[in-house]
């Protein structure tokens, strides 16, 4: 989508105001946003419809059922309808915890697994959800659809479309949702999550969401929503508005995947394609000229950038990327860095050893960490057995604040930073950082470097275990 030259000089005003909105500070002034967020696991391999949620920037909670104003400092909520969660229709969770199951934006982990994952949203379940979310059997997490609560960037990429609100349809919003029956109501084709979000949308800009009979069957889908509300800004270039992508935070968990509408899942996917125009040509041809008139969407087209303390940036360019990709793999050859493991699908180097080996922790401060069990043998950058690579009880940081705190072996915190940069170079259909982003994880490989081997930190190995 394009950021409309109407804006002109107003433009820039609109994305700095955008910017103090989403910050980490009081609110500058309200927003409502419409998520679109990429499909993964069996949801992408099959109907790759995705999910969709709205944010309120000056919408906070007293409860996940319960709206409310926002204090100075604090930042909104992501409302959506579930399926199976406690027999509630909608929850309302703050910002930081549903994209990225923190509190704080130093928490966001630099890479994550799915034990990393696991044990970061169990950790903020049982501190903010247990009302909602009980304990399983025996003290464990409970089964069930609850993690799609928290952690949403863990497993894919989100797309935000975001408008301005008032104070006054703040208050309204509050009163109305509180008002509801909040009971479940979620139906797959008439009351989903889009149907959801299409309403609260609705309540702001009437008529702004909508269904498409030509591309969805008349159904509502996360895509269209986003769609439809993007052609909306475009009729109404007096409303502000503005794009961005939030990345799938990187690692070893598997990468989301395209959104689709219903008409483009079969268009798109040769195993309906191929069948309907062999054996229904005429059905298989419908689909192709319905999803070439109203089907196609990109959602990350000139969009920015929104990274972790709230700024909205521009993304990497082609060119750029090709140049930081060259760099860095020239840095990798020189013998500088090891490239053992430094790939997460790697199922023989130091990262998936390490997987193996450990526990989630937090430190004293409280940011997420990793604690080695006991000392192991790893790979070298030869790819040959290198003993104690890891040493009994080391440390591994997670974040900025933390990492180069590490008391394990350099090498295993070197190539999580390592595998970080390169899922952020790699090609895809949306961006994956920005400039300053990408640079800030340049300057951390650096340090790591050019520290010379284990640091040790005394406050860094006091560390809490989370997962049980």
């Amino acid at each position: 989508m394009k950021h409309r030259p109407q804006f002109g000089k107003g433009l820039r005003l609109a994305l700095a105001a955008a910017v103090l909105g989403l910050g980490w500070g009081a609110p500058a002034r309200a927003e409502i946003t419409v998520f679109l967020e990429e499909p993964y696991a069996l949801d992408g391999e099959i109907a790759g419809t995705g999910h969709t949620a709205v944010y309120l920037s000056n919408v906070c909670a007293s409860s996940p059922t319960v709206l409310r104003r926002c204090e100075p400092g604090e930042t909104g909520v992501v409302l959506s309808r579930y399926h199976h969660i406690d027999g509630y229709d909608w929850l309302a969770i703050p910002l930081l915890p549903y994209l990225y199951a923190v509190e704080r934006p130093e928490d966001i982990p630099l890479i994550a697994d799915a034990k990393i994952e696991a044990a970061m949203r169990d950790a903020y379940r049982r501190k903010h959800l247990e009302e909602i979310v009980p304990d399983g059997p025996g003290g464990q997490a409970p089964g069930g659809d609850w993690y799609e609560l928290v952690g949403s960037a863990f497993d894919r990429t989100l797309y935000g479309f975001q408008f301005a609100t008032t104070a006054e349809k703040d208050e309204a919003f509050i009163a109305e949702y509180n008002a509801r029956p909040n009971h479940m109501a979620y139906k797959l084709v008439t009351s989903n999550c889009a149907d959801f979000v299409r309403d609260a949308i609705n309540f702001y800009y009437p008529k702004a969401a909508t269904r498409s009979f030509f591309a969805d069957l008349d159904v509502a889908t996360p895509k269209h929503v986003a769609k439809s509300v993007v052609h909306y800004a475009h009729q109404h270039p007096n409303v502000e508005f503005s794009a961005f992508v939030i990345p799938q935070i990187p690692g070893g968990i598997k990468r989301s995947t395209p959104v689709h509408g219903v008409v483009d899942t079969v268009f798109k996917a040769k195993k309906y394609e191929i069948p309907l125009l062999v054996f229904h040509p005429f059905v298989g041809g419908g689909f192709a000229v319905a999803y070439v008139v109203s089907g196609r969407f990109n959602p990350a087209q000139n969009a920015m950038m929104y990274s972790a303390d709230g700024a909205l940036e521009q993304p990497l360019t082609k060119q750029q990327r090709r140049d930081y990709s060259k760099a860095l793999e020239e840095l990798l050859r020189s013998g500088a860095v090891s490239t053992a493991g430094s790939n997460a699908k790697d199922k023989s180097g130091p990262w998936h050893n390490l997987q193996a080996n450990t526990t989630f922790v937090t430190d004293a401060a409280g940011h997420p960490a990793l604690t080695i069990r006991s000392s192991a043998a790893g790979l070298n950058a030869a790819g040959s057995v290198a003993d104690s690579i890891w040493t009994p009880a080391a440390f591994i940081g997670l974040t900025r604040d933390n990492i180069l705190n590490s008391t394990a072996s350099s090498t295993l915190t070197r190539d999580l930073v390592v595998i970080r940069l390169r899922q952020e170079l790699r090609k895809g259909t949306s961006p994956h950082t920005s400039e300053r982003e990408f640079r800030a994880d340049l300057e951390l490989l650096e340090k790591l470097l050019g520290s010379g081997g284990n640091q040790t930190i005394a406050t860094t190995t006091s560390v809490s275990a989370v997962e049980r």
